[in-house]
């Protein structure tokens, strides 16, 4: 709602610069969650359920108000949507036999190219509400890690289905 409303002008100001505040910080406390569970060695099943579930809420809670916004295209919404749905049934079943599928290092580095992204698309609206001319180039460069984000959006789900081929073809 606030990017909705974040481009309405002068007054809108306030809210863009917020929403970029808020989601930047946010973004970042999934980067310090892991850090935190990793060097105090407190790394739980739980936690591997978790976080993808709280990336993926904070991820598509963004897209949504872009798409609404036209910022990105419906078929980004839907790849990255897809992609997620058949990660996690993948993970279900995983989990009905006795296994667990933790996030890799290409689908850490698909939701971190993600919310670079999504960050730069929330600081453009912040720019342009505030009337400071970036000559698109913040635009542009958040397009860009997009489309990044879209490739490795496919090729991070390949990859965890090739990884668990042993859990999908198990009778």
């Amino acid at each position: 709602m606030l990017v909705a409303q974040a481009a309405g002008g002068a007054d809108s100001a306030p809210l863009a610069l917020a929403a970029f505040v808020l989601y930047v910080a946010l973004s970042l406390t999934d980067k310090v969650d892991g850090y935190l569970a990793r060097s105090r060695d407190e790394i739980t099943d739980f936690g591997k359920f978790l976080d993808p579930i709280a990336d993926k809420l904070l991820v598509f809670s963004a897209l949504l108000l872009l798409l609404e916004r036209g910022a990105v295209s419906v078929w980004v919404v839907f790849v990255i949507l897809l992609r997620e749905f058949l990660v996690s049934a993948l993970r279900m079943v995983a989990a009905g036999k006795g296994d667990v599928i933790a996030a890799d290092s290409l689908g850490k580095a698909k939701t971190a190219v993600t919310m670079v992204a999504l960050c730069g698309y929330y600081l453009s609206y912040a720019l342009s509400a505030l009337a400071v001319d970036d000559l698109g180039l913040v635009g542009l460069v958040s397009w860009a890690l997009m489309v990044a984000a879209v490739v490795l959006t496919v090729v991070s789900g390949a990859q965890y289905f090739w990884d668990a081929r042993h859990v999908v073809f198990r009778a």
